[in-house]
């Protein structure tokens, strides 16, 4: 018999917040850890025009893109589209893709990966690496920890 899940309540305050130098950050709300590994979520706000992230793909999830404001500029499989507030974005595993805030537009996103993986360092570790306190060299042994595969 499996072990029952609790329920999960995250108050705004309690996210760990992790800032970028534009002025965007990452609001981490739930680890795999945390959830029975049944997804991650974290909040995503990105400065006008920002990368949010290079070409890469998840051998194991799939990832969930919740616009919840602004526009967002989405490679999925090399075809590029945008999303406004209110859109949804659904990445299989083995797609890949990019995204970022569209040219004039800042965003915020709410981003599920399910089933879930353990990702919060994955977060610190791209804010240190936007902060120049780590190369992104160093991340890319990480991928298979992370489900997170650089093209």
């Amino acid at each position: 018999m499996s072990e029952i899940q609790k329920a999960l309540v995250v108050h705004a305050e309690e996210a760990e917040r992790i800032d970028l130098p534009d002025g965007g950050g990452f609001r981490l709300l739930a680890d795999a850890r945390h959830t029975g590994g049944a997804l991650g979520a974290n909040r995503l706000s990105l400065a006008e025009g920002a990368a949010g992230a290079r070409s890469h793909f998840h051998a194991l999830s799939t990832e969930l893109f919740h616009v919840l404001d602004g526009v967002m500029r989405f490679t999925l499989d090399g075809v590029t589209t945008t999303v406004a507030a209110g859109g949804l974005v659904s990445v299989p595993p083995g797609t890949p893709h990019s995204f970022g805030a569209a040219p004039g537009s800042a965003a915020e996103l709410l981003v599920v990966l399910a089933p879930g993986v353990d990702r919060f360092g994955y977060f610190r570790s791209l804010g240190r690496i936007r902060h120049g306190l780590e190369s992104f060299d160093d991340l890319l042994a990480e991928q298979g920890r992370y489900d997170v595969h650089s093209l």
